[in-house]
């Protein structure tokens, strides 16, 4: 049986004008959204039916019902209907719907991205994390440590202290003065968190290299601990837990 609806859902009639439907047009952003972020026809409805905003009347949401809103180039503005989607975030959608339709093998690198997305990506994402991850071959000062530099614990204090009450106390006791320095690089270095041992590696692993042609996996298992996707653009958490934006810039 055909759909009982006069016009696209997202839309209603008031005074003889077509106008948003406040919540059902902040729900077909939500379905572009989640589209995009990966989720599948079947996790859409799944969500949807959750939401509470029935697509017709008395009957639950199913995945044709998605499908029609994914394909409908008049929330875009067409037809004289008010755009709800950006027109560029409606090709985003189309391609990826295209890729559903045309699957191909994937590489190990999409395999990589697909855990660290929690899901499958649409392709748009591999060339950003792409652009990323060329940007800190290029530029791996940009990998920092997220931890605020911390006091160093008393008895580095008291060390420092003591050595250089030493170096400044002619004669020097050389003896003396070796074993005060190496208790102190031996405290120094047990302080070191775990996020400053990883941006250290970090940028040791993405000096010197060459941009990639293609992403790399080895390059993304190593460096990357999640992948958040979300309104046309990833953001990365690296393994020293350093957030970066990814987008058309990248």
């Amino acid at each position: 049986m055909g759909s009982n609806r006069k016009r696209p859902f997202g839309y209603r009639m008031e005074l003889g004008e077509v106008v948003f439907h406040p919540a059902e047009a902040e729900t077909v952003r939500w379905i572009y959204d989640s589209y995009l972020a990966g989720a599948s026809y079947n996790a859409l409805v799944d969500k949807l039916r959750e939401r509470g905003i029935p697509y017709d009347e008395g009957r639950p949401w199913n995945k044709n019902m998605a499908a029609r809103i994914l394909a409908d180039r008049r929330y875009t503005g067409d037809g004289g209907f008010p755009s709800i989607i950006p027109e560029g975030q409606f090709g985003m959608v189309q391609a990826r719907r295209q890729e559903k339709v045309s699957p191909r093998k994937k590489t190990p690198a999409q395999k990589e991205l697909r855990k660290l997305c929690g899901g499958s990506p649409p392709a748009w994402v591999e060339r950003q994390m792409s652009g990323l991850l060329n940007r800190l071959i290029r530029h791996p000062e940009l990998i920092t440590c997220p931890v605020l530099e911390e006091e160093p614990p008393p008895e580095a204090k008291k060390l420092r202290r003591e050595l250089d009450e030493l170096l400044h106390r002619p004669p020097v006791d050389e003896a003396q003065a070796k074993r005060l320095a190496l208790q102190l690089a031996a405290l120094q270095l047990n302080d070191i968190g775990p996020e400053e041992y990883e941006t250290l590696r970090l940028q040791r692993l993405f000096q010197g290299r060459t941009p990639m042609e293609e992403l790399e996996q080895v390059l993304l298992h190593d460096s990357v601990r999640r992948i958040t996707v979300s309104n046309g653009a990833i953001t990365v958490l690296l393994k020293n837990n350093q957030t970066l934006e990814g987008g058309n810039g990248t």
